[in-house]
């Protein structure tokens, strides 16, 4: 076999074994060891088993992943989204824009997808957004009488927004693999992000109006009074949404980095759960515990990736992709059309983070042949991600849901409750490329336009 034959198995192989089970992470590091001792091999320079440029590579990708300014938010924010998530803050959240939307159809839905996006703001979980909002808003809803799939949609489609929403961690790994400013990605993802969860809102709100059975309104006798609406906002909302908008205002306006803007995050989160009475020890062992588990999946995930792909580009893998499309002679809609359907089907076996560590940084070096805007981009496959949670087989939004769900509810209606919502997505991503100043807008007004 060829060198950029054995690439190919490389990646056939790795599919293969994710699909088994196996553990992403360790799976790219023996991947990229294994293929790695093969493509670097030299007899000459082989004294002892070790004398192979692969762990070399491999120490080097560790150092520099440590060494990364870029990944210290990831820690900061995951600290921030954990704080705020054992410290119940979200209960009190839920609750008091659910009595804010008390008298729109489908009331408690707006409120739990509102919830999914100020909290998504606040972490970039979705396996914590989902599963929170599965213990906390969805039980709400099927004791208020809501259709049982219509409910389970909205959790998994809410609780995905954490992927585009800042400040998504996905924008920070795409930020260190695309080589752009975190800052600009934050800028570009706003407005995609609130279109989005307003879309998911306006749906809602349509099918409660055409089919109330599907959402019962609230009876009169639990709607609570005008004064205590008032007191809920006041100490519940508003406190998170200050906290929320200074850490991502700061970041926007260039006051402060990610990583800085962060500290700031997890420290603010810290007060608030003092304020509330609710930062115990136990829920503070809790967030580091986490923090730490997830930081170093990620940290591993980069070190993974990146000698994977090291080792996959140097045995051809890349150029063997690369003259493929380029032999296609297609247009620039036609590559991200190419570009995007690839991402989305590779969303029903895959998970978020393969797609974007491994598959993406192969379209990454024909953006500049198509003309494409890396920004603009990584907008697109930042949209396309939420397919990656909400399509089956995989669909892990379900999984999250399914687990905290009653046992009557079946993943198959669990994925019919979904599926509006992948429509309404891909409907999202043919308003921005139509529409680029969707993502496009922000930044270039923030930080002016690049070369400009």
């Amino acid at each position: 076999m060829t060198d950029p034959q054995i690439a190919i198995l490389m990646l056939g192989l790795f599919i293969f074994m994710v699909m088994l089970g196996f553990p992403i992470a360790f799976t790219l590091i023996a991947m990229g060891l294994g293929f790695g001792f093969y493509a670097y091999y030299d007899p000459e320079r082989m004294v002892t088993f070790f004398d192979n440029r692969i762990f070399d590579l491999f120490v080097q990708n560790t150092f520099s992943v440590m060494s990364n300014d870029v990944l210290v938010a990831v820690p900061l924010f995951l600290f921030m989204g954990y704080v705020v998530e054992r410290a119940n803050i979200v209960n009190r959240l839920f609750f008091s824009i659910q009595l804010a939307a008390r008298n729109l159809p489908g009331s408690m839905a707006v409120a739990a997808l509102a919830t999914c996006a100020v909290f998504a703001t606040a972490t970039g979980i979705i396996g914590a957004v989902v599963t929170l909002m599965g213990m906390l808003a969805f039980p709400a809803m099927l004791k208020a009488g809501y259709d049982h799939r219509f409910a389970s949609g909205v959790i998994c489609a809410g609780g995905c927004l954490g992927i585009l929403i800042p400040p998504s961690i996905m924008l920070i790994v795409y930020s260190a693999i695309a080589e752009l400013s975190p800052l600009r990605l934050y800028a570009a993802a706003m407005f995609p992000g609130l279109i989005l969860a307003g879309f998911y809102m306006l749906y809602v709100i349509g099918r409660a109006s055409l089919n109330p059975a599907l959402a019962p309104k609230p009876r009169e006798e639990d709607v609570p009074s005008f004064q205590l609406i008032i007191v809920q906002l006041l100490t519940s909302f508003v406190p998170l949404a200050v906290l929320i908008l200074s850490v991502l205002g700061a970041i926007l306006l260039g006051l402060a980095t990610p990583a800085e803007a962060a500290g700031v995050g997890a420290f603010g989160g810290l007060v608030l759960a003092a304020v509330y009475r609710s930062l115990t020890w136990e829920r503070l062992k809790e967030a580091v515990f986490l923090t730490s588990k997830t930081s170093a999946m990620v940290c591993w995930l980069f070190v993974g990736s990146w000698t994977f792909a090291s080792v996959f580009s140097y045995l051809g893998g890349h150029d063997i992709i690369k003259d493929w499309v380029l032999s296609l002679d297609l247009s620039t809609v036609g590559f991200l059309i190419l570009a995007q359907t690839i991402i989305f089907l590779l969303g029903w076996p895959l998970e978020w983070t393969e797609i974007i560590i491994i598959f993406v940084p192969i379209f990454l070096p024909m953006l500049e042949t198509f003309n494409v805007d890396p920004l603009f981009f990584g907008m697109l496959v930042a949209l396309n991600l939420q397919t990656s949670f909400l399509t089956p087989p995989m669909a892990m939004a379900a999984y999250y849901l399914k687990g905290v769900a009653p046992p009557y509810i079946q993943l198959i209606d669990i994925f019919r409750g979904i599926m509006p919502y992948l429509l309404i997505v891909i409907l999202v991503m043919v308003l921005m490329y139509n529409f680029p100043g969707i993502a496009l807008w922000l930044p270039d007004y923030l930080f002016g336009k690049v070369g400009g």
